[in-house]
């Protein structure tokens, strides 16, 4: 918690217009996060699919090199 209120006390120290762009820094941050763990969950769950496809005994001669 004490990181959280320092880190109140610097925002609170900072004129209106920088505020904005820590808002929208922010903002950006969280949009990044999310967009990462959309990929995350899109490759987790297609996973089995994409193993079946590769995983098979036809393909094997390809796994030598």
């Amino acid at each position: 918690m004490a990181a959280n209120q320092a880190l109140i006390e610097k925002l609170n120290a900072l004129p209106v217009d920088r505020l904005a762009e820590v808002e929208d820094f922010v903002d950006f941050i969280r949009l990044r996060e999310q967009d990462q763990t959309l990929v995350r969950n899109a490759a987790a769950s297609s996973a089995p699919a994409i193993a079946a496809v590769w995983d098979n005994p036809e393909d094997d001669a390809y796994n030598a090199f």
